[in-house]
């Protein structure tokens, strides 16, 4: 790692010769496996952009001049690049983040880490510098050709070319995927390009034959050039990008560093807006990577880096256990159809789309043309299921809302990586869906507490033909199953007391019961009786719920959502409705967001945790013992 330790900022490549730049190509590579492994993270994305993301910044000068990096999975270049090369904790509480962080360093632009977003951002920065007449800041957007799939980065591009002397350039990183194989009409255009030798190769060639060509030759030259719009959608149909007013360089190989810098150079100096379109190899000099046909190693967890196989196995998780119910239910009902916005493993449907090729939709990143195209299936006598991770549903709220829910269509969300994620940091954790979709009118949602309730609740989900239904678990392995003891209404008794009174009723949500359970173990050391109940379906709130908290002293929530507007929220209100009077005390995340950290740190840190429940929950019930004790001495002076 001889020149990669000597990069303390971006200003050190300047004086590398080209056989020093593929040296360091080389370093990185190898840095990123060795590192990578011991920590688990997104290698595949940034093995594909070592090249580019070196010409990037001896092109331009960060961070004077803004590069900004969509989604920001492949940053970790950018990190090494920036001066910062301590991998030791990557992901890790007190550890380097696994996305651009403004904490972390000044090159650091943007952080939120969902796709489709930074032309957005681009486009404002650069409307920044022309008003405060920053004529030598420059701005570059760095977007795959996955996130050019989403809606957002076309709105931006509309925006973008309006103003012809702006400068702003949009380097695609194109690799042809994003987690998956990119699909949709735009991939398909991208790979014509890909496939298509250039324009200005061919006009060139054809002008130094044309001008050498007597008489005829130079006034055909410039009748041929009149012609280019044509003769390029004829060659290379980049006229699409060039229909918006952008022009367009490319394709450029990705992983010659000379040629990237020539291309970027020349955007550069354009002075408008310019499309710098890369070719790379996601997962590129590493050969397990290469080798993994569903993601190039998108993502991975802690692997041995020689063979890239997993150090240990963590067990059944969440989503296999609702992909394998998907199969069967593909089978038992031909109605069922799949549909996923370009994360088609990650969410456990590779299985169904394996089986029922025919009945699983990609829409690309895209979650509101997903939801709304999910209202269409389900008007036309299909119940679609639409599987997406809980942060990213954030993104379709209004299709929910207006297109599903208002047109009383059958559709379930099923939510992956709902509640604290954790390593991923504060736009990963699926924190908010409890929250934002409390107020969907006849929108249902069911949170199940192990994976028997997944498979039982996905199978309630589906029957339901006239509204949205929810179906939200957690990251990870899936503990053991956490039995019932007994029923009141639709919801599931845990654990209640021999005499079946107790002073608390403590509502547990989803996948927090078996810290409920030992909540409840706690307290009862202290001499305080509990009845546990997991209500199953969250949304609406059981009516059994009220008349069992009016026999309970208190009532506590426990849920891994936000508190603000939650399913505690929920509960207090249908009580308040119901008139039962009873103290609740609600516990959940914090309406804040939560810097990366294991999800068992996080839990800890925001005092989601068994021990300090149970500490609250003891003090709030000697309060109200206080409060029973003091009444007849009172009473007394009156």
């Amino acid at each position: 790692m001889a020149l990669l330790t000597r990069i303390m900022g971006p200003r050190d490549l300047d004086g590398l010769t080209p056989e020093q730049l593929d040296r360091l190509a080389a370093e990185i590579r190898t840095f990123l496996v060795d590192e990578v492994s011991k920590t688990g993270g997104h290698l595949g994305p940034n093995l594909g952009v070592v090249e580019l993301t070196i010409a990037l910044h001896r092109v331009f000068e960060s961070p004077k001049d803004k590069i900004l990096f969509d989604t920001g999975h492949q940053s970790y270049v950018h990190k090494l690049l920036t001066g910062r090369q301590d991998f030791t904790k990557l992901k890790m509480k007190g550890g380097l983040s696994g996305y651009p962080s403004r904490a972390e360093s000044e090159h650091d632009i943007i952080e939120n880490s969902h796709a489709s977003t930074v032309l957005g951002w681009a486009d404002g920065l650069a409307k920044a510098n022309e008003v405060l007449k920053k004529e030598d800041h420059h701005v570059v957007a760095v977007i795959g050709d996955g996130a050019l799939t989403g809606g957002m980065a076309w709105e931006a591009l509309n925006n973008i070319a309006v103003a012809k002397d702006r400068p702003l350039v949009i380097v695609v990183n194109d690799n042809e995927r994003s987690y998956a194989p990119t699909i949709g009409g735009l991939a398909n255009h991208l790979a014509t390009l890909r496939t298509t030798d250039g324009y200005e190769r061919f006009l060139a060639r054809g002008k130094d034959i044309l001008e050498r060509t007597p008489v005829v030759g130079k006034p055909l030259y410039e009748t041929l050039h009149g012609a280019k719009k044509g003769l390029k959608d004829f060659i290379a149909p980049q006229g699409m990008f060039e229909d918006l007013g952008l022009k367009y360089v490319g394709p450029i190989d990705g992983h010659d560093i000379e040629a990237l810098e020539s291309a970027l150079q020349r955007a550069k100096r354009f002075g408008g807006p310019v499309i710098v379109h890369c070719l790379t190899e996601k997962g590129r000099g590493y050969q397990p990577a290469l080798a993994d046909e569903a993601d190039r190693f998108h993502a991975v967890g802690k692997i041995h880096p020689d063979t890239g196989l997993p150090i240990a196995s963590s067990g059944v998780d969440w989503t296999s256990v609702f992909g394998e119910e998907m199969v069967k239910l593909g089978k038992e009902r031909e109605d069922i159809v799949a549909i996923t916005a370009a994360m088609l493993q990650p969410v456990g449907l590779d299985r169904f789309a394996k089986a029922f090729p025919d009945r699983v939709y990609d829409v690309g990143i895209a979650e509101q043309h997903g939801a709304v195209s999910a209202a269409g299936l389900a008007t036309g006598g299909l119940h679609p299921v639409f599987a997406v991770y809980a942060t990213f549903l954030n993104r379709a709220f209004d299709q929910v809302l207006m297109d599903v829910a208002l047109h009383k269509c059958g559709v379930t969300f099923v939510l992956d990586r709902a509640g604290v994620t954790g390593t991923d940091g504060a736009s990963h954790n699926g924190m908010w869906d409890m929250s934002i979709l409390q107020c969907v009118p006849t929108l249902r949602i069911a949170a199940p507490r192990d994976a028997d309730q997944v498979r039982a609740q996905l199978r309630e989900a589906v029957e339901v033909d006239d509204a949205p239904t929810v179906v939200r678990f957690s990251k990870g392995a899936v503990g053991p199953a956490v039995k019932a003891v007994g029923k009141v209404g639709g919801m599931d008794i845990l654990r209640k007391s021999d005499d079946g009174t107790a002073d608390v009723l403590l509502v547990s949500v989803g996948a927090l019961a078996p810290m409920c359970l030992e909540i409840a173990d706690l307290l009862d050391k202290q001499g305080i009786t509990t009845t546990v109940v997991d209500p199953r379906w969250v949304k609406p709130v059981d009516e059994a719920l009220a008349p069992l908290a009016e026999q309970h002293r208190v009532v506590v929530t426990v849920e891994d959502n936000s508190r603000a507007g939650g399913v505690g929220s929920a509960i207090a209100q249908a009580l308040r409705d119901a008139g039962v009077d009873v103290p609740l005390r609600d516990f959940g995340i914090p309406p804040r967001f939560l810097d990366h950290a294991s999800r068992k740190e996080v839990m800890a840190e925001i005092g989601l945790t068994a021990p300090d429940i149970a500490r609250q929950v003891t003090g709030l019930v000697a309060k109200l013992d206080g409060r029973l004790e003091d009444e007849p001495a009172e009473a007394a002076r009156d």
